[in-house]
């Protein structure tokens, strides 16, 4: 970092400084770590010359603490992925299910926006498309995508991918009857590595339009709204929180490499499966998670097989255990 012209890429500058600052936290963990064991070493001998209570309670509140460390460390040790120690890019969509499916996009959202917060990271609204409607959870949504910013964001998310199932009364019938809604989920890396993917200036086609707000008003006066199209593969990426077309532009370009990518490694994917003689599907067809709010109350990821009937604390964020269970069958 002090050697002559290092600033002078900027992207690869902060790529640089993050891997650093992300080796010096994994060297201060272990050392706390070691120092918590070491601590606890000197309770067990302290416990163990008398029968105080206090003492013991101290010794096993220190123990369940080490252990959840051991384990956090564990999980991490799980991501071997190029990109799993980076920050995430997740999209979410709305599918089949009308204002039903908007507005379980929206819940979408906020659940990932508190898991995101319980675990002290930082999420961003990068580019969000209202629906028409108001409903319980706010404004729906056609689609959104957040940047998750925070150690390891993309190891934890990215098998997050797929079509998540809503099942409830619905809000919007007067006749209260049973409505299911679908919502896809696309989580990518922040940043790809340029050799990852190739993009021409000739294969691409940028828009830029004005950001808009909930009901469809425009909420700045000039267009700073970025879209990219990928003439070749049709896929589309849109920017709109930086303020200047530059800054969005430049946001959008990593967004599509990131995108191109995650089409890279679901043709992998496939290509892995055929050769296994696996009949696998990762579109639309192929959902991974239930939410069932009624008639009973349940959420199950039909991969792994977790479940659990604390619906409303999933919908708070508390995913960690769909996370960890996917993690320890892949």
């Amino acid at each position: 970092m002090t050697a002559p012209g290092f600033w002078g890429d900027r992207a690869a500058a902060q790529e640089k400084s993050g891997e650093l600052s992300g080796l010096k936290k994994d060297i201060s963990r272990w050392e706390r770590m070691a120092n918590d064991l070491e601590g606890l070493r000197e309770l067990f001998a302290a416990a163990g010359e008398s029968a105080d209570p206090e003492a013991l309670r101290e010794l096993e509140a220190h123990c369940l603490g080490i252990e959840r460390d051991v384990r956090a460390a564990e999980t991490e040790l799980l991501f071997s992925g190029r990109y799993d120690r980076g920050n995430a890019i997740l999209s979410i969509f709305s599918g089949a299910g009308g204002k039903d499916a908007e507005d379980w996009a929206a819940l979408l959202r906020r659940m990932y926006e508190r898991w995101a917060e319980k675990r002290s990271f930082t999420a961003r609204t990068i580019h969000e498309h209202f629906g028409e409607l108001e409903g319980p959870s706010g404004w729906g949504l056609k689609n959104v995508s957040l940047e998750i910013r925070g150690p390891f964001a993309y190891g934890y998310l990215k098998r997050e991918n797929g079509v998540h199932r809503l099942v409830r009364i619905s809000p919007f019938d007067a006749s209260s009857r049973r409505h299911t809604s679908f919502a896809l989920i696309e989580v990518m890396p922040e940043i790809v590595a340029p050799e990852e993917v190739a993009i021409r200036p000739e294969d691409i086609q940028i828009d830029f339009f004005r950001s808009s707000g909930p009901g469809g008003q425009n909420v700045n006066k000039r267009e700073t709204a970025v879209r990219i199209t990928h003439l070749p593969t049709k896929l589309q990426v849109a920017v709109q929180v930086e303020r200047s077309q530059e800054r969005n532009r430049e946001m959008a370009m990593r967004l599509l490499a990131a995108k191109l990518y995650q089409q890279k490694v679901k043709e992998q994917e496939r290509e892995a499966a055929r050769l296994k003689g696996e009949t696998v599907s990762i579109e639309w067809g192929s959902q991974i998670r239930s939410y069932v709010l009624h008639p009973y109350q349940l959420v199950k990821d039909h991969r792994t097989g977790y479940e659990t009937a604390q619906v409303e604390k999933v919908l708070e964020g508390e995913i960690d255990g769909f996370i960890d269970a996917e993690l320890k069958a892949g």
